[in-house]
């Protein structure tokens, strides 16, 4: 079973972001893989595990450190990796979504495709929706429980509310794996240096035939999120403290 995990080079939730210009930030933070992508290839790597065959292969679009992602990913087992190499910071999601299929055309035929459900830095949750229209494949995402039996993906996701639904699609699909779906493996120290010793494939994105420039979404800025204010503790009695609030809400929220 040949599987194609995307996963996203992406700034660590815990570094601090320094805004550079209007639409630029300072990119020596530290960076991490995806965090919904870690269940993503915790997945194909179980896949390949039970079914007793097949290969794991790591893809990613981005600048020359979006590598390191890929590492991580070869650490926790996966088999070799294809870089599609860009020099901008945003890429229009119909144009990478578009790279990835090519590359993935170049190198074999997919069984399934995996993705993280999102992004945890532009949030966008379009590139498994472009890539499977584009591969004119099904696609499921929030998905929490995999099964693969007979030809068929047999997924659960999640649908809000603390409902789910179960849904059959027809391999190859693409999936949108989300917490729940396991627990990613930690990568012992000899796997990250067998990892460095695996295949990365590198390819310039305007050799899959993908101008950057022709992209219709455009990154037109970047502010920072507003620091919430300091909590204020109510005390007294019930009603005290309700009438307390009720003038917080009218005075300084100006809610009601």
């Amino acid at each position: 079973m040949q599987i194609y995990v995307c996963v996203k080079h992406v700034p660590d939730t815990a570094a601090y972001i320094r805004i550079i210009g209007v639409d630029g930030f300072d990119e020596s933070c530290k960076f991490v893989m995806n965090p919904y992508d870690e269940y993503a290839v915790e997945e194909a790597l179980r896949i390949v595990k039970r079914e007793g065959k097949g290969m794991v292969v790591i893809v990613t679009v981005g600048k020359e450190p979006a590598v390191s992602a890929i590492r991580s990913a070869l650490a926790m087992g996966a088999d070799r990796g294809i870089h599609i190499k860009t020099d901008e910071s945003f890429l229009d999601p119909t144009l990478k979504s578009m790279a990835i299929k090519r590359a993935i055309e170049q190198d074999g035929n997919p069984d399934l495709i995996f993705s993280g459900r999102q992004s945890i830095d532009s949030e966008g949750m379009q590139t498994h929706f472009r890539l499977a229209a584009a591969f004119g494949m099904p696609v499921v995402t929030d998905v929490v429980d995999l099964v693969i039996k007979d030809g068929m993906a047999i997924v659960e996701r999640e649908i809000g509310g603390g409902s789910k639904e179960v849904i059959e699609m027809r391999i190859p699909c693409v999936i949108g794996a989300t917490k729940g779906l396991n627990e990613p493996r930690y990568a012992k120290l000899p796997d990250v240096m067998k990892a460095k010793r695996k295949e990365i494939k590198q390819i310039k994105i305007g050799s899959l035939g993908v101008d950057t420039s022709s992209g219709t979404t455009k990154l037109v800025g970047l502010t920072l999120v507003p620091e919430r204010g300091q909590a204020t503790m109510l005390e007294g009695d019930t009603r005290d403290m309700v009438q307390e609030l009720v003038g917080f809400l009218k005075k300084k929220d100006k809610v009601l």
